[in-house]
């Protein structure tokens, strides 16, 4: 399984850097990063999404196990954190990049490594993990800016951008499909898959072109906390629901997988690559007035928090 682990990250590792380097030799103009990412963001990815849970055996899968794994070890460490802020020295937006941090996830290493390790039904199991997770953490993001950051925010607009989110629209849409055994047309099926085929390549690259990593020196005791709380903490509460309830296997797998991904880039100096990723739906530039370098989830400055600085775009 260890070797089998390596072996799928290979490509998705060789994809971030040639995205990087693609971006750091100027080899495209900065002005293909945007649309490539917003094309994957809201066309590509609800498509690989729709595919995988349109045609995957889902009466097979635990989702009512996976659920609560999913959800239990993010609410116990943002609880957490909460509950250990008065002992931190850190001003109310640096913590609220500490918390983006420590759960907030990158989607495209996820659905790669899934992908990549349980074929479909792996976009299956990732889709499932999306559901639970997206909301969730818009949720708890939302509150800890209610009440640490200096912007306020609203419950309704969170609401709002969690039920027109496109990766929650794809999974709802395919699953929908599936239980009422409509499925996917010939032809249209085809069309989707290939849409959705396309999103991982291109969306690993916008990973890697949106890395700033001289970033990561600044506030480097939110970083080490974060990292040491999402590497950590976050992944050790999974193994222990997964032991607990007795989830095993590919489930099992991707629980573990999701609870211990990075966060991705986001934020910054520009709204670029790499910024949705992790579309969460809530607006915060706390992380950038904090001048914390805590790597927040890759979404835009109009969906999402802000942690690692990116380079400049539009």
């Amino acid at each position: 399984m260890i070797l089998q682990t390596l072996v799928a990250l290979g490509p998705v590792i060789g994809l971030i850097a040639l995205g990087y380097g693609i971006r750091a030799r100027s080899f495209l103009s900065p002005s293909f990063w945007p649309p490539a990412e917003r094309l994957c963001y809201f066309i590509l990815l609800p498509a690989l999404f729709i595919n995988g849970t349109a045609t995957a055996d889902l009466a097979g899968l635990p989702i009512g196990l996976m659920a609560p794994i999913l959800a239990g070890p993010v609410i116990v460490t943002a609880l957490g954190l909460v509950i250990a802020q008065r002992w931190l020295d850190l001003d109310g937006p640096a913590f609220t990049s500490v918390i983006q941090g420590s759960i907030r996830f990158n989607n495209y290493l996820g659905l790669s490594i899934a992908l990549a390790l349980f074929g479909s039904d792996g976009v299956a199991l990732a889709a499932i993990a999306n559901t639970v997770l997206v909301p969730l953490v818009n949720v708890l993001c939302t509150l800890a800016f209610a009440r640490y950051g200096s912007e306020r925010l609203t419950i309704g607009g969170t609401v709002r951008s969690i039920i027109t989110n496109p990766l929650i629209l794809g999974c709802v849409m395919g699953i929908l499909l599936n239980v009422t055994g409509v499925g996917l047309p010939p032809g249209i099926a085809e069309f989707v898959r290939t849409l959705g085929t396309a999103s991982l390549p291109l969306g690993l690259l916008c990973v890697g072109a949106a890395l700033e990593l001289r970033s990561m020196g600044r506030n480097l005791g939110a970083v080490l906390m974060a990292t040491a709380v999402k590497f950590a903490v976050l992944p050790g509460l999974g193994i222990a629901g997964c032991l607990l309830f007795g989830l095993t296997g590919e489930p099992a797998a991707t629980v573990i997988l999701f609870l211990s991904l990075p966060t991705a880039s986001s934020g910054g100096k520009g709204e670029g690559a790499g910024r949705r990723f992790a579309p969460h739906g809530v607006h915060h530039h706390a992380a950038d007035r904090s001048g914390s370098a805590v790597p927040a989830h890759g979404v835009p400055r109009d969906r999402g928090p802000h942690g690692l600085r990116l380079r400049g775009q539009r």
